[in-house]
């Protein structure tokens, strides 16, 4: 693996610093019952800086003249390696993964004062750890007490995770190529999932197939627990028991993505069980296609992060007057945020890291424009409950269509690249790939 993305990241964190220290530490492990512990991912921050996927471990910046990056870990220990497997040790993650410095993590708290003396501003995420606020606490208390040997302890705290934030938000290459790789993996896991799907079989089956795809084209876990959820259950925005049976007649709606190198990617699919959409579902499906087709032509340089929700809810506003499940004017509708009733989410947000990443979507009152490099989720929806106010036809139909897009250079083409645009989403690609299947 190339580490060289990740120093230079640091690097450009420590431009932005000035004169100061940052303390990042990783995520701590957590356990599932007793004995067993859950599979171990490392903190989004402290991965974006270093990549070393080890628990137990801290990166320290010191910007200045000449920046410092140092890395505390775990110590080599072969019998743990027997138990839990490979550690790199301080002197081997140095050189591998180009670090200045590297230590034992046993010797963290006896230097972590004696290197936030004289600096004059902490760079630290307070409040996110109450353990790792208390050790800061103890080392500034520490520093606090050698005044008399005229030691400084740092006089401001900034909260490292704003500035990171902005650096998140536009993706290298490197990142981009690994969002990629994550997207074709998770939508071939979608048409698996198209082919796995007909009447009769569960949920959980269908969540089975894309975690067999997922995992066997190198994605190291979902990107977050996968909604496998058919009729009713659609309607249920974080529904995740996927437990229920498949019903003839009925849509399946599936959020899935897979996670690769802790890069996330989120599709959204919705598909008859059958095999065939009937005409109602297909007139909510077309609809929810045209209000994406209209966010995916809002992306692009300098359009802002509303721009997209905001070309969605007018195509679905419209269509929810057409279908007679509001009544009025368009103007009225959208005035009113009547629409809600039947589409409730914003049509996207920032990917990457994490499933919802890192980043702001306003600067004060103004929402962040795009830039190239920036990737963001488009997932227009409609979800029609049953009730008497609503025609019979449309009762628990739910449909959600999700992609991945890249903002990319001006004068490139459309303004994005629809990195997940290998599953399908039309009617006609639908039908015919689950056609081919129940045929061949």
């Amino acid at each position: 693996m190339d580490f060289s993305p990740f120093s230079k990241r640091r690097t450009r964190l420590m431009e932005q610093m000035g004169r100061g220290i940052a303390v990042i530490p990783t995520a701590p492990e957590q356990v599932r019952n007793r004995d067993t512990q859950h599979p171990y991912r490392a903190d989004s921050y402290f991965h974006y800086l270093t990549g070393f996927g080890e628990p137990e471990a801290v990166l320290i910046l010191v910007a200045g003249v000449s920046h410092r990056s140092i890395l505390f870990c775990r110590d080599k220990d072969p019998d743990r390696e027997v138990w839990d497997g490979f550690r790199w040790g301080p002197d081997a993650a140095r050189e591998a993964y180009g670090c200045d410095e590297a230590h034992s993590i046993k010797t963290l708290d006896g230097k972590l004062a004696e290197l936030l003396a004289d600096q004059p501003t902490l760079w630290f995420s307070l409040g996110q750890e109450s353990g790792w606020d208390a050790r800061i606490a103890a080392a500034l208390n520490a520093v606090r007490a050698q005044e008399r040997a005229d030691k400084q302890a740092p006089a401001e705290i900034r909260d490292v995770r704003a500035t990171l934030d902005g650096m998140r938000l536009v993706k290298d290459d490197n990142e981009i190529a690994i969002m990629r790789r994550a997207a074709t993996i998770s939508a071939a896991a979608h048409r698996r999932a198209m082919r796995a799907t007909r009447p009769g079989r569960h949920e959980y089956e269908i969540e089975a197939e894309l975690l067999h795809e997922f995992r066997i084209h190198g994605c190291q876990a979902p990107a977050y627990s996968s909604i496998v959820a058919g009729g009713a259950n659609a309607c249920i925005l974080h529904y995740v028991m996927n437990n229920q049976p498949l019903k003839d007649g009925e849509l399946l709606l599936i959020d899935a993505g897979g996670e690769l190198d802790s890069y996330a990617s989120d599709i959204t699919r919705t598909f008859p069980v059958n095999g065939r959409f009937s005409g109602p579902q297909a007139d909510v499906y077309s609809l929810v296609l045209d209000a994406q087709t209209a966010a995916i032509a809002a992306i692009k340089p300098e359009a802002t992060f509303l721009d997209p929700h905001t070309a969605a809810v007018k195509v679905l506003a419209q269509g929810m007057l057409d279908l007679k499940l509001l009544h009025g004017s368009l103007d009225g509708v959208i005035e009113s945020e009547s629409y809600k009733r039947f589409y409730m989410h914003r049509t996207g947000h920032w990917l990457g890291l994490d499933v919802h990443d890192a980043g702001p979507y306003k600067s004060g009152e103004a929402w962040r424009q795009l830039l190239p490099g920036m990737i963001l989720t488009v997932e227009p929806g409609c979800y029609i409950r049953a009730a008497d106010d609503v025609p019979a036809a449309f009762h628990n139909i739910a449909v959600r269509i999700e992609d991945d897009a890249l903002v990319t250079e001006p004068g490139s083409g459309s303004g994005s690249e629809i990195i997940t645009h290998e599953a399908p989403k039309t009617i006609a690609d639908i039908e015919a790939l689950m056609s081919e299947n129940r045929n061949g």
